[in-house]
């Protein structure tokens, strides 16, 4: 049991594992592990945590989002990886681990995994699809090449093209083809050839080296450019056994420069023997066609007859047509006069003479109704108008004037119903129920008495 003099110094847990921490990041700030991936997991935040292990130890690891994103390939299990990383502890949970910078791949190399890592996801974009190859020119008329104007692989080409059909036209695009300027370089001569429009074929390529000295053509931009491009491309990079990324975007590839040449470039015997051989036919066929012609003029001369024959025949063929035709116009008579007999038939019962007469007794019987409804009509208005007449007698104002009233009126014979409207010394005209008298207006009287004086 402890004694109570003695004086200890008790940590915590949290203590402990950060001070240990600290000493782990102090002593070991930078190491290099190799080793193989195992229990790789990928959560949602970005970060990457797996065991790196040998066949006797493991330790953990930690490849924060940041660091991970720099890599040029993607780390599977049991991938040898070669990382340098940071000696840390987790406190959480008091496990030693690794916090990895950056990562290598140590097994296949890390060329050779980045360059099937591009072939896959070109290969999934469809730039490698046999349906988007285009079909080469069977004789270019100018072909262009892609290469560096040093290499071995434009002197096979040339020599190849020289014996093979020295007449065809050959452009050269220089560049680079290793090094890291010479990606860009071939995109360039490939974009340059087709704004001069002049090539109908292209040849891209070099000769044989190891994988870092072909990576040139291993670049997803220049895959890219190739795959837009409208002329044909024929790859041609490195040996037989030599294959890169150009070689699968490519419409053609060939196992060489030298069969690149060969590819574009039709074999001058071939062609020499081909159009001897055409000659040959189209002389045979111009022979025989002349044989054709020579026994058909000769059936033809022996179908001619004399020209007294000839005429035999026509005036035979004359009187056949004759009597045909008289025939025809008999027939043709025979029809027209039973058809006229037809008409004429169809024409007595029609007569205009009959048809008059029936139209004169419809007139005849229309006149009369018309006549009596004239006589109808008029006595029905002759007893309608006596009977508006009496109407307007009851409302005659010469009815009024036979009760013993009269009307007055002026000078200008304008009715005068106030007595405002006259004024002394004026002539006015009174009109009774049968008569009418001239009175001038002695005195005017507005409300009940009015004074006239009789001419």
């Amino acid at each position: 049991m402890i004694s109570k003099s003695t004086e200890i110094k008790v940590l915590s847990v949290s203590d402990f594992t950060r001070n240990v921490k600290s000493v782990l990041e102090y002593n070991f700030p930078g190491v290099w592990v190799s080793g193989e991936i195992s229990n790789l997991a990928r959560p949602r935040s970005g970060h990457w945590y797996f065991t790196l292990k040998d066949d006797r130890s493991q330790v953990r690891c930690a490849m924060f989002r940041q660091n991970n994103q720099r890599l040029t390939f993607a780390p599977t299990e049991g991938m040898q990886v070669l990382v340098k990383a940071r000696v840390s502890l987790y406190e959480a949970r008091g496990d030693f681990q690794l916090i990895v910078d950056t990562m290598e791949d140590a097994g296949i190399g890390a060329l050779q995994r980045a360059y099937e890592q591009l072939k896959q996801k070109l290969q999934e974009q469809g730039l490698f699809d046999p349906q988007h190859k285009k079909e080469l020119p069977e004789v270019p008329r100018c072909v262009g090449i892609i290469t560096s104007p040093t290499g071995a692989a434009l002197h096979d080409i040339l020599n190849v093209l020289k014996r093979r059909f020295p007449a065809l036209p050959v452009i050269i695009y220089p560049t680079q083809v290793q090094g890291a300027d010479a990606p860009e370089q071939l995109c360039q001569a490939v974009e340059l050839a087709q704004e001069h429009d002049q090539c109908d074929v292209l040849i891209i390529g070099r000769g044989g080296g190891s994988l870092e000295d072909l990576w040139a053509f291993n670049d997803e931009k220049l895959a890219v450019t190739i795959y837009n491009c409208p002329v044909p491309v024929i790859s041609s990079v490195g040996h037989e056994v030599d294959f890169t990324i150009c070689d699968f975007v490519a419409d053609v590839r060939a196992a060489t420069p030298s069969a690149a040449a060969e590819l574009v470039s039709p074999d001058r015997e071939e062609w020499f023997n081909w159009l001897t051989a055409i000659e040959k036919q189209l002389g045979a066929q111009i022979n025989r066609t002349l044989l054709a012609l020579q026994q058909q003029l000769q059936w033809q001369y022996k179908q001619l007859k004399h020209p007294g024959r000839y005429l035999d025949d026509v005036t035979q063929r004359i009187d056949e047509l004759s009597a045909r035709m008289e025939q025809h116009l008999k027939l043709q008579l025979q029809s027209r006069q039973e058809k006229t007999r037809t008409l004429e038939a169809r024409l007595q019962q029609h007569s205009p003479e009959h048809q008059l007469k029936l139209q004169q007794t419809r007139l005849n019987y229309l006149q009369q109704r018309l006549q009596q409804n004239q006589r109808s009509y008029l006595e029905q208005l002759q007893q309608k108008i006596a009977s508006l007449a009496l109407g307007m007698d009851a409302f005659s104002p010469l009815a009024t004037l036979g009760r013993g009233y009269s009307l007055v009126k002026s000078e200008q014979n304008e009715l005068v119903k106030s007595a405002r409207q006259l004024t002394r010394g004026q002539q006015v005209n009174v009109l009774f129920s049968e008569s009418q008298a001239l009175m001038t207006v002695d005195k005017v009287e507005t409300h009940q008495q009015h004074s006239v004086e009789k001419d």
